[in-house]
């Protein structure tokens, strides 16, 4: 039986007519990318960059070909945990820098937590914290994970495994020093934790990759692939062939296991891919930070053969991070989370019914600059400036887009259809209402921080700062320290 899976499960055959009707609960592993491009992969036509392993896991799987995340990566991995809006807890204008007092609230009630009431007795987290380090009360196990292996904020070196000069690398509380490129460490971590996990009990393993973030550090043997490139473009390129690399490592752990088939896997980007550096949004427009498509709209797969998700297919509905949760929690056969936004999008993928129509809200507010969007049906409105309230001091400067007609959006169509642009820019405002007091801008308390020895954390927690309204403007940035 154990040769039928594999050989089932490695051909990208589905065994769900077998085992759906009394389906063991899955394991779950979901791995996310930091900055990819949307075709920064071969499975969404890139042709520079090497990523066999990624390509494999949607040959076999499906392509998730409009999955959403947040323009930056914070609020992508705070909706990921809860499957509800960043802005209903305060963690969606901007991501959390390393002197934010702010983290993911107590009160939230996450993925790991729920599985782990649902059976799910190791759920362990490799990769990039980033929901709030400042208290005890923020990190990984204190919020559901058993164990923790990796840093709690972005924009690590990758050989040194410091940032601001204290290191952040590491296992459970305890900072680890070791030698090794980040990349691989994760990977080669989170391989072996596959290979020892227990085969008769369901296992939740994240791994969200710092790569291919800045700081631009690649190892030399995976520069030299890449003569053809030069400057920050080939050490990115380097960058994600190391992580495809290690990728490959995690998957070929899975796929040596007896319960490979019954193993959920879901990959994605936390946010599109920055211009500046050679990344490619494919043909979308805007990239990271911007509520464009190339900003929101990321490479994505999922396979879950003995669930009825393989064989290679494209699903081209909208959904995203914070439909992972309902989703995950309904392959585990868990009870439902109260008080999510987020849909169960399984049936739609195994039987291609269409999902509910529903509007998809971005935000951005990171400086002085607010942008936000939201979807509904083919039309999106994109919003800069002061979009939130009814009587706003400056007017707002209101987009119009059909994606199914025009998905580059290069022809805004805000002036000739008037009674779409009101219809679509009173649901943002009434997202505008839910909103709650939390992360501040980027820069905001900057001065003069100095971060703790070795990221060492504790202390009481402070009182969230009230989100002040957007102000006007339009000014774009492609890139971020975090």
């Amino acid at each position: 039986m154990r040769l039928l899976l594999r050989f089932a499960f490695l051909g990208g055959l589905s065994l769900a007519p077998f085992l759906r009707a009394e389906p063991a609960k899955p394991n779950v592993l979901i791995i996310v990318a930091d900055d990819l491009g949307f075709a920064d992969v071969g499975f969404n036509g890139g042709k520079v960059i090497a990523t066999p392993n990624l390509d494999r896991l949607a040959a076999t799987g499906v392509n998730l070909t409009d999955f959403r995340a947040c323009p930056m990566c914070s609020p992508t991995r705070a909706g990921l945990m809860t499957g509800r809006w960043p802005a209903r807890f305060g963690l969606m204008r901007a991501v959390i820098p390393p002197w934010s007092r702010y983290g993911l609230p107590a009160a939230e009630n996450t993925l790991p937590e729920l599985l782990g009431v649902a059976g799910y007795g190791e759920r362990v987290i490799m990769g990039k914290w980033h929901l709030g380090h400042a208290q005890r009360e923020f990190l990984p196990r204190a919020n559901g994970f058993t164990r923790f292996y990796g840093h709690y904020n972005g924009a690590i070196s990758y050989f040194t495994h410091e940032r601001d000069g204290e290191t952040d690398w590491h296992d459970n509380e305890r900072t680890v020093r070791e030698s090794g490129y980040a990349t691989d460490l994760l990977g080669d971590a989170a391989a072996r934790f596959v290979r020892g996990a227990a085969v008769d009990q369901p296992w939740f393993l994240y791994v969200p990759f710092n790569a291919p973030h800045s700081p631009y550090e690649a190892k030399e043997e995976d520069l030299r692939k890449y003569p053809q490139l030069t400057g920050n473009r080939r050490t990115y390129a380097a960058m994600v062939d190391a992580m495809d690399q290690a990728i490959g490592r995690i998957l070929a752990a899975v796929e040596a296991r007896a319960d490979a088939a019954n193993t959920l896997v879901l990959f994605f980007s936390d946010n599109g891919g920055i211009l500046n550096v050679g990344s490619s949004n494919g043909p979308y427009r805007g990239a990271k930070l911007t509520v464009y498509e190339g900003g929101t709209r990321v490479c994505a797969a999922m396979r879950w053969p003995a669930g009825g998700v393989s064989g290679g297919k494209r699903f081209d509905q909208r959904i995203g991070y914070i439909d992972v949760l309902p989703t995950v929690l309904a392959a585990a056969a868990a009870p439902a989370a109260k008080n999510v936004d987020g849909l169960n999008f399984l049936p739609a993928l195994r039987d291609h019914a269409a999902l509910p129509e529903r509007p998809w809200f971005t935000y951005l507010h990171q400086s002085a600059d607010a942008h936000a969007s939201v979807h509904l049906g083919n039309w999106k409105l994109v919003a800069h400036g002061d979009f939130f309230r009814e009587r706003p001091a400056t007017k707002p400067e209101l987009e119009l887009y059909d994606l199914a007609a025009d998905p580059a959006e290069k022809s805004d169509l805000a002036a000739q259809q008037p009674d779409v642009v009101a219809r679509l820019h009173a649901r943002l405002r009434e997202f505008g209402s839910w909103q709650q007091a939390g992360v501040s801008a980027y820069n905001e308390g900057s001065a003069g921080f100095v971060p703790p020895k070795d990221w060492i954390v504790g202390g009481p927690p402070a009182a969230p700062r009230e989100a002040p309204a957007p102000k006007a403007g339009k000014k774009k940035k492609t890139s971020s320290p975090d």
